[in-house]
């Protein structure tokens, strides 16, 4: 664009050096919805969305001049911590203290497990013990003549944790002109984004227990650019790259035109801020579905000149700029 530019004979300070600044986590997990919250394994890292919900059997009431809002659910625990509600390992039992596993196939009559009973069935009660390297499954098997007290996963918290297995990220934004070189007033700036699977997908991830399992599916559907003038610029998809052979025109679907310089501002630029808007969808193979909106946010900054007109002098002579 700058080069251009050149052929108009609009001559500009030196341009100053600006890294362009992308800002977010790596990993941005999404606000869970009321009654979830995270749990982090210290030793793998991973998150697990624990479900606060009522044991079965329970009611929940409400104490008179209370907030509903603020009445406390029971939720999963071991040893009076907060607990997943269900891992590769099954569903987790308060009573038990452990995660139950139906056992399939069921083993003939004749097992001893099965201590002379003939109806009901057998379940893996499976339990971590120990710690750092001494850690390891403990597991015991229980008859049960119906189905266990477990707090079964439901597929709203199994969306979020396909979700979080997805380590959305931040926007790569690029701009033209670009965070190391000057614009102008009432010129054209182009925006968008490098797409990739994490930063602006589609994206498809599963979640997963005993029965059941989610499917989600991200993809951005906008990018919702804040130019540091007043101005927001939306861009439904993830713009067009510019190239110098476009010259001097409009973006065809994301760009902007600054009216003032941008000398006001801390550092004399502009800053830029990317949000994309995350729109997910999920399924679960018990045939429920729902949707799920995210963003993930990156900054830049633009520095923003006047153009200065020279005056050639066409016998060879100094130029200089009009008074």
């Amino acid at each position: 664009m700058l080069s251009a530019l050149k052929s108009a004979l609009l001559v500009m300070t030196a341009g100053v050096a600006v890294a362009c600044l992308i800002a977010g986590p790596a990993l941005a997990l999404p606000t869970p919805p009321a009654g979830y919250m995270w749990i982090q394994d210290p030793d793998t890292g991973e998150y697990n969305l624990v479900l606060i919900a009522r044991l079965p059997g329970e009611k929940e009431t409400e104490e008179k001049g209370k907030d509903p809002q603020s009445i406390k659910k029971p939720m999963c625990q071991f040893n009076g911590a907060a607990q997943a509600c269900t891992s590769s390992l099954g569903n987790w039992s308060n009573s038990h203290q452990c995660y139950m596993r139906r056992e399939a196939p069921q083993p003939p009559f004749s097992d001893p497990r099965w201590q002379g009973h003939t109806d009901g069935s057998l379940w893996a009660c499976i339990r971590e013990q120990g710690y750092d390297e001494g850690r390891h499954l403990v597991t015991e098997w229980v008859w049960l003549p119906g189905e266990p007290d477990t707090v079964v996963i439901d597929p709203l918290t199994l969306a979020y944790r396909a979700i979080a297995a997805m380590n959305l990220e931040p926007p790569v934004v690029k701009t033209a002109p670009g965070a190391d070189q000057i614009g102008l007033v009432n010129m054209p700036v182009w925006m968008w984004v490098t797409k990739s699977e994490n930063t602006f997908g589609p994206i498809t991830r599963e979640a997963s227990v005993p029965g059941l399992s989610v499917t989600a599916t991200a993809q951005v559907k906008a990018i919702n650019w804040s130019m540091g003038d007043g101005d927001t610029v939306r861009c439904d998809g993830a713009g067009t790259p510019y190239d110098q052979s476009m010259g001097i025109k409009d973006s065809p679907d994301c760009g902007h035109r600054y009216a003032k310089t941008s000398q006001k501002f801390q550092n004399c630029k502009y800053p830029v801020t990317a949000t994309a808007q995350w729109a997910i969808t999920w399924q679960s193979t018990l045939g429920d579905t729902g949707q799920i909106s995210t963003t993930q946010e990156a900054t830049t900054q633009l520095r923003i000149g006047e153009a200065v007109p020279v005056l050639v002098d066409p016998d060879g002579g100094s130029s200089a700029a009009p008074r």
